[in-house]
């Protein structure tokens, strides 16, 4: 191998690292500016965290099962498997957004951590992922310089609740929901791709939305004041929710759902960086350090992601059984159909 096509590798290689923490961070930024839209709406007098979601489920539904319509094939994935992670997708958004009631932002954004640990156990448990030494160290320096972010929140009065403890188990309720969604959602994208995962999951998340509405929140909404800003609010995070949840499926396929949430770690960073334009608040100088200390994180994570995170079918094409989430009824009447 010559020495021009060696360097021509390497640049490949560092471009697909580079290309992927870019798409990470675009993510993270976008998931910082859910979560402002989300607290302005509770500031606007809009006590209704599932109302939220549920424009963005119909987004996902309208455009992806338009798409999977035109196509006309049937699901590759069996139905239930959907609705089971549209469940705890919606449940997930519910509990963390409902968390913001009861607890500090600091709080909320320190217990999310739990999210990544979550991932590791259970991709693990059902993907079968292996870790190496190198990629532990890059998650674990990613949380270094999220320490650093808290140690500056401590000192601007990130703590208070009104119930703080039942705030804190809300979280960490939602970590595992959203941990579950993601590790599922990896799954399913890097066996059929994106249209027909996003099509089930607006359908499904859209009709537990519905559900739960009528259930815990058809008072709030009643008592809601609509005026023009809060409508401009909800449209700006519909928009934002599609494409958070559009870009997810793809962060999933090309790097993990370790590495999705390891970048999503960020947000709070990128939450500064809105406050900065919208409240013209002082920064610490830590939050610069915090930053710099996850994107190498991030880095040694993602340099040193070499393993498939599905494991590859033998010689013989059988897959492993603990893998064969598919149904086997529904492959066969695809390949009879096709």
């Amino acid at each position: 191998m010559t020495t021009d096509v060696i360097l021509s590798n390497r640049r490949s290689e560092l471009w697909a690292v580079v290309s992927v923490l870019l798409l990470g961070q675009f993510v993270s930024f976008i998931l910082a500016l859910l979560n402002f839209t989300s607290s302005l709406t509770a500031n606007l007098g809009a006590n209704s965290p599932v109302t939220l979601g549920l424009f963005g489920y119909l987004a996902l539904t309208i455009v992806n099962g338009s798409i999977l319509l035109y196509q006309r094939r049937k699901l590759i994935i069996p139905w239930y498997w959907y609705a089971l992670l549209a469940f705890f997708d919606v449940q997930g958004n519910y509990l963390f957004n409902s968390a913001y009631y009861f607890t500090s932002i600091t709080s909320v954004a320190l217990l999310d951590c739990w999210t990544v640990a979550w991932v590791i156990i259970f991709t693990r448990l059902f993907l079968g992922t292996r870790y190496s030494l190198w990629q532990f160290i890059g998650a674990s320096i990613c949380g270094l310089g999220l320490c650093l972010v808290f140690l500056s929140d401590a000192g601007v009065g990130g703590g208070g609740g009104s119930n703080i403890l039942l705030g804190d188990l809300l979280v960490i309720g939602g970590t595992v929901f959203f941990a579950l969604s993601n590790v599922g959602q990896e799954y399913c994208v890097k066996k059929i791709g994106l249209v027909e995962v996003l099509a089930m999951l607006g359908a499904f998340g859209m009709l537990f939305s519905v559900i739960q509405i009528s259930i815990v929140e058809r008072k709030n909404l009643e008592a809601i004041k609509w005026s023009t800003e809060l409508i401009l609010t909800f449209f700006g995070y519909t928009v934002g929710f599609f494409m958070f949840y559009t870009l997810t499926p793809l962060m999933l396929k090309t790097s993990g759902s370790t590495l999705f949430n390891l970048s999503l770690l960020t947000a709070d960073m990128w939450a500064v960086v809105i406050r900065i334009f919208f409240y013209h608040q002082q920064v610490d100088w830590l939050y610069y350090v915090a930053f710099l200390i996850v994107g190498v994180g991030l880095f040694i994570y993602t340099k040193s992601d070499k393993n498939p995170d599905l494991p590859s079918e033998p010689a013989n094409g059988i897959p492993k059984q603990q893998y064969e989430l598919v149904d086997e009824q529904s492959i066969e009447s695809q390949v009879e159909t096709a």
